[in-house]
């Protein structure tokens, strides 16, 4: 759909706001951890906007004003949402599987992955991908959650947006005192809680490292992917509070329960990097959607996998609604 089918009557308006689409994602998801609240937020934002183009008086520039809209929403839909969260959030890792309460937990709110392809322009573009992951990292977004709804605003607007601090708290109608002071406690808050695996390395993406796990992980090759795993690996799977850590809890896993089906992967990626989603054969034989894989790496290996069980995911990620059925040979 064109952006002036979308802007009835705005064609001036679709041409100068679509650009800023895909930054007001990002910066509603990093709000919220949610990727279908900030689609609607944005959606809601550019509406807004639109609406009230006529009497954008250009003192600021349209980026600030659709950043202003935005945020607010973002802090109105927050007075009545929860902490979204990943299991990590909620307790101490298990070492040992065998007896894993698996029990799902539905009614958490839990932190979502983003399709790299909505956050970003030129998808191939190496830079663009290491700023998407710098910024969206799921244990930094989840990290966001956990800060005071106007703290976390500001944070946002000033560490990953680039606003000032003043700016920033024009945007909330606070003075440039009260903001700096938000931003000094979200600060502090964030130091004493640290995103997981600050080092260097931590951003950096090995290809061929992905490659093998994607291949060993088809082929039940649990040598395999031994050799790639971390020895403190840690394995989470929302909507399944139980999180484990450690190469040895992580392959006792997969034996027992993902190894035991039949299922198909494809490769795709979330918040910067490289994901895979997979399906699990059904008693038709047709291949349903099943999780989206996400893998970190530190550039030698895999410090943590994160599968989201949700197979309403898949859509927003372009994905398949189902695969064929095997050849008979």
């Amino acid at each position: 759909m064109s952006a002036e089918s979308r802007w009835p009557g705005g064609d001036e308006f679709a041409e100068l706001a679509d650009p800023y689409r895909r930054e007001l994602l990002a910066h509603c998801y990093r709000m919220l951890g949610s990727l279908h609240d900030a689609e609607d937020l944005v959606q809601d934002t550019l509406i807004r906007a639109w609406r009230g183009y006529e009497n954008f008086d250009g003192r600021s520039s349209l980026r600030t004003w659709l950043y202003r809209i935005a945020t607010n929403a973002c802090l109105t839909a927050l007075r009545s949402h929860h902490r979204r969260v990943l299991p990590s959030g909620l307790g101490v890792a298990v070492d040992d599987p065998r007896n894993a309460d698996l029990t799902r937990a539905d009614a958490v709110p839990w932190l979502d992955p983003i399709p790299t392809a909505r956050l970003a322009e030129q998808p191939d573009d190496p830079a663009t991908i290491v700023a998407i992951r710098d910024s969206t990292r799921l244990a930094l977004v989840a990290a966001f959650q956990r800060l005071p709804v106007r703290q976390r605003a500001v944070l946002l607007l000033v560490e990953v947006v680039g606003y000032r601090p003043a700016e920033a708290g024009e945007f909330l109608g606070i003075g440039p005192v009260a903001a700096r002071s938000l931003l000094q406690r979200a600060r502090s808050t964030l130091a004493d809680v640290p995103p997981y695996d600050q080092r260097p390395d931590a951003a950096r993406v090995d290809e061929a490292v992905l490659n093998r796990y994607l291949a060993a992980f088809e082929a039940d090759d649990s040598a395999a992917i031994a050799e790639l795993l971390r020895e403190d690996v840690e394995y989470e799977m929302p909507p399944f509070p139980i999180w484990f850590r450690g190469r040895a809890a992580v392959l006792d896993h997969l034996h027992r329960r993902v190894f035991t089906r039949s299922r198909r992967s494809i490769r795709t990626s979330a918040n910067g990097y490289p994901a895979i989603a997979t399906y699990s054969e059904s008693a038709d034989g047709r291949f349903l959607p099943h999780a989206i894989h996400l893998l970190e790496t530190d550039g030698e290996s895999i410090a943590r996998i994160v599968v989201f069980i949700d197979r309403a995911l898949f859509p927003s990620f372009g994905l398949a609604s189902s695969l064929p059925a095997a050849a008979t040979p």
